[in-house]
């Protein structure tokens, strides 16, 4: 069985206690520069030192990694709702101030304030889904919050019929459980009677809320921005595919993971992702994997645009045709040899020393 001993140690170079909320819950959400933006940032503002001057710069310069990295993970995590940015003092939209979210506090928020007592200003992302029951007491309480009634409404006019106490009873433990805005449990009811799921409706919308939550989908408005993003995704999708002759199939999982990270790591737009794969005809096996070394390279080159494509493409040809003349340049053949020594005589002097070589070979 593996374990793990802390060491101790004879000189106090200072700590950094991290709450293991974030390390069992939000750290596995997402990659190791995000994670490593969030624990440098808690460091600075856990022990910072006043003289020490510290910018979203700065800290990509001291992971070693782009400013827009940085940028994408103060996003990522706001969007988890575990920092919030304010706006600095110099109006630098770049620079903002990050407060960071006490997640003890947020855990027993999300998990033990009454059902009753939830509203949209209050929403925030839960760590897990909670194991509430909601009690007859507690559904009496709920009815008297309008949001709560009014949900109720909108739900009976979904599925055209009157709840019943037990189906209103699930309906809170959803709100209580993932800790979603009431409008998107109406929108989710709304989704599983488009899909003909009427018979079954709330086993149905349980499940949607539950993926949604998974996706870290909270709000109408976060559901609204991930349908748009899906739609543009799947776009960029067809299009790669129709670009590289595979119209007859369609994306699996694995293919739409990289193409996703051209996206959202490279930051490339759908024209420099399409002239990657126009690139794809110096091979006769194109594939995801070829075009994303493709953009690898030229993410790591500095590619952001089409315009860059061209002109690092002529640095390269400039590169390669100079390399054929510099190598000619050094090679000494005997050829090059016999013609230097010859170089000293003129053509005269040349044909008397060949007639002079022939007479003495027939006198021999």
């Amino acid at each position: 069985m593996m374990s793990f001993i802390k060491g101790n140690t004879s000189i106090d170079l200072g700590d950094t206690p991290i709450e293991n909320i974030f390390i069992d819950v939000y750290m596995p959400m997402t990659n190791g520069t995000f994670v490593q933006v969030y624990l440098l940032g808690y460091k600075y503002a856990f022990d910072r030192d006043p003289n020490m001057e510290v910018s979203n710069l700065s800290i990509a310069k001291h992971l070693n990694i782009p400013l827009s990295d940085v940028l994408s993970a103060w996003d990522f995590w706001e969007s988890k709702k575990i920092i919030v940015k304010h706006p600095s003092d110099d109006g630098d939209e770049n620079n903002y101030k990050v407060e960071f979210v006490n997640l003890k506090q947020l855990y027993i928020d999300n998990n033990y304030k009454p059902t009753y007592a939830i509203s949209s200003e209050e929403s925030t992302a839960s760590q897990k889904p909670s194991t509430y029951t909601c009690s007859p007491e507690d559904l009496l309480e709920a009815n008297k919050v309008p949001e709560i009634r009014a949900l109720f409404v909108e739900i009976r006019k979904i599925i055209a019929r009157e709840l019943q106490p037990n189906e209103m009873s699930k309906i809170i433990e959803l709100i209580k459980r993932y800790n979603v805005d009431t409008p998107l449990i109406a929108e989710a009811f709304r989704y599983s009677k488009e899909q003909g799921k009427a018979r079954h409706i709330l086993s149905f919308a349980s499940g949607v809320i539950r993926n949604w939550y998974d996706q870290g989908i909270f709000t109408v408005e976060e559901l609204n921005d991930h349908l748009g993003k899906q739609s543009q995704r799947y776009e960029i999708y067809n299009k790669v595919f129709k670009s590289l002759g595979f119209a007859s199939r369609g994306p699996s999982e694995a293919e739409k993971k990289i193409m996703d990270s051209w996206v959202d790591q490279f930051h490339f737009t759908i024209d420099v992702i399409l002239a990657a794969c126009q690139n794809s005809s110096k091979t006769s096996n194109p594939s995801i994997n070829y075009i994303h070394a493709i953009l690898k390279s030229w993410y790591e080159s500095g590619i952001k645009e089409v315009g860059d494509i061209e002109r690092l493409d002529k640095i390269e040809r400039k590169s390669t045709s100079s390399k054929p003349v510099q190598a000619a340049n050094k090679i000494k053949t005997k050829f090059h040899l016999a013609k230097s020594r010859g170089d000293k005589y003129t053509a005269d002097e040349l044909e008397a020393l060949i007639l002079n070589n022939q007479k003495n070979k027939l006198n021999r």
